[in-house]
């Protein structure tokens, strides 16, 4: 059954809907004919498929007062602050954005009989296959343990909850500081980008073949209490990414490799997608190349967009 009919007519809320996952995720289930009910802690202006609540989910009070007015059936809980910086002052943020946000959804979640929710897991978690698994910043730290209670709200208390991570994410209308969409927007405007050595290796997936994963997470049974990848299975180092893109955009364009620095340490992790193709029947249908051309085609029409609309 394809995941995403299987969730038509059915309530879904999406945390952190604004974002570059959780946009895509919510105009995906309104197609299907789900109700998408999105939270967001300002008050939001945008006019959309979605129906907006204001809250600060790091308030249990506030939590509880919108899931007993939502009422979900599934949970997609993507909100929180995204950074992989060190910086000791991003320890409180992430704390709260992130962990406290978690634990009162999964409370929440637990409470009214929510049917699923889906938790969005980070590659820059510590493998639990390391010696001695360390997070590598305040962001990893709290990723880490939410994950952790997502687990442990199942095995403790039968939440159904399924944990999924999703790797080197890219596609349409992506934070513009982003590898990805800054060497597009770069090179469109006749600008060469300025890279790191491109040494590092990633893998890279299309944010519609993710979208496809946290679906397939919503529904299938017997999943519950896991984490599951959702990757290509293939490490592609940026220097290739860039140089594919440029042969897209601009063939004659020379990037400067060695331009920036290096970040300290970055992890390389490859995704298990044999393991989210034997719990989800899923794998990812869009090929780099592919990928790489819808994304360089929506940047191009976005710019011809803007550069009429300023005419």
């Amino acid at each position: 059954m394809d995941s995403s009919s299987s969730l038509s007519g059915q309530r879904i809320l999406i945390t952190g809907a604004s974002g570059f996952l959780g946009s895509h995720l919510g105009r995906r289930l309104a197609q299907v004919g789900c109700e998408v009910h999105a939270i967001s802690r300002k008050r939001h202006s945008i006019v959309d498929c979605l129906r907006w609540w204001q809250g600060d989910l790091t308030d249990i009070v506030t939590v509880r007062k919108l899931l007993l007015a939502i009422k979900p059936d599934v949970i997609f809980h993507l909100s929180g602050i995204v950074t992989a910086s060190p910086d000791l002052q991003l320890v409180l943020p992430t704390f709260h954005t992130l962990l406290t946000s978690t634990v009162n959804m999964l409370m929440m979640a637990t409470e009214i009989g929510c049917r699923r929710v889906v938790l969005a897991a980070s590659l820059t978690e510590p493998d639990p296959g390391d010696v001695d698994p360390t997070p590598g910043s305040p962001y990893a730290a709290a990723k880490w343990a939410s994950s952790a209670y997502g687990r442990l709200f199942h095995r403790l208390y039968g939440t159904s909850v399924v944990v999924v991570r999703p790797f080197m994410t890219y596609g349409p209308n992506q934070n513009s500081q982003k590898l990805i969409p800054y060497v597009i927007l770069a090179l469109l405007q006749s600008e060469s980008p300025k890279i790191s050595s491109g040494d590092w290796r990633a893998d890279w997936i299309y944010v519609e073949d993710v979208v496809d994963g946290f679906l397939a997470a919503a529904h299938i049974s017997g999943i519950e209490g896991r984490t599951i990848d959702l990757g290509s299975g293939t490490l592609t180092a940026v220097r290739e990414v860039v140089q594919r893109i440029v042969k897209i955009v601009d063939p004659k364009a020379e990037p400067e490799f060695g331009a920036r620095p290096n970040r300290p340490s970055e992890q390389v992790r490859i995704a298990d997608t044999a393991y989210a193709y034997e719990k989800l029947g899923w794998t990812p249908k869009t090929s780099l190349d592919e990928g790489l051309r819808r994304t360089v085609s929506w940047y191009r029409e976005e710019a011809l967009s803007i550069h009429s609309s300023a005419g």
